[in-house]
């Protein structure tokens, strides 16, 4: 037990340490389109790379699956990550389309976003449970479950730090 709270919080200490970096300020101001574009990039990097990027080594570490179980696990996690992938397409676009309409943001823009965001929730909610079910059947259901649990911790590192870095709608 102690050694599965150490390799947990030492993870999530990981994946902080990486998501940390991904939100550092430049030192020269830079143009309204400038700015845009670079918070863009910013996204598109939290969203594909960053902690997504570490998610292998923290879920390795944390796992500490035998050798059949990685054989086993890995071909169904690709499969996820690619699924996964395309979810994040569709929320970069919403990104964009808020940071487009950022500055004259009306009821009907703002509704749109907001719909589609939570559109998106949903999805990904659904993508989760078709892939527990998954890992399940290639796993044990104790060990899909803290696949689930390590999975959800790594999401909402990168939705919380996407979250703290898109001003609030004025």
């Amino acid at each position: 037990m102690i050694r599965l709270k150490h390799a947990a919080c030492g993870a999530i200490v990981l994946a902080l340490s990486f998501a940390s970096g991904a939100v550092a300020q430049t030192t020269k101001p830079l143009s309204a389109d400038e700015g845009r574009e670079s918070n863009l990039r910013m996204y598109v990097e939290l969203l594909r790379s960053d902690v997504r990027a570490q998610a292998v080594a923290i879920i390795t570490e944390v796992m500490a699956f035998s050798e059949e179980e990685d054989a086993k696990f890995w071909p169904v996690y690709r499969d996820f990550e690619r699924d996964l992938a395309g979810l994040n397409d569709q929320r970069l676009a919403l990104i964009k389309q808020y940071a487009d309409n950022y500055s004259q943001m009306t009821d009907v823009v703002a509704d749109k976003l907001a719909r589609g965001a939570l559109d998106l929730e949903g999805k990904r909610h659904e993508l989760k449970v078709k892939y527990y079910d998954r890992f399940r059947s290639v796993l044990t259901p104790k060990m899909a479950a803290k696949f689930l649990q390590v999975e959800n911790q790594i999401l909402l590192l990168l939705d919380l730090q996407i979250a703290a870095s898109l001003p609030v709608v004025q």
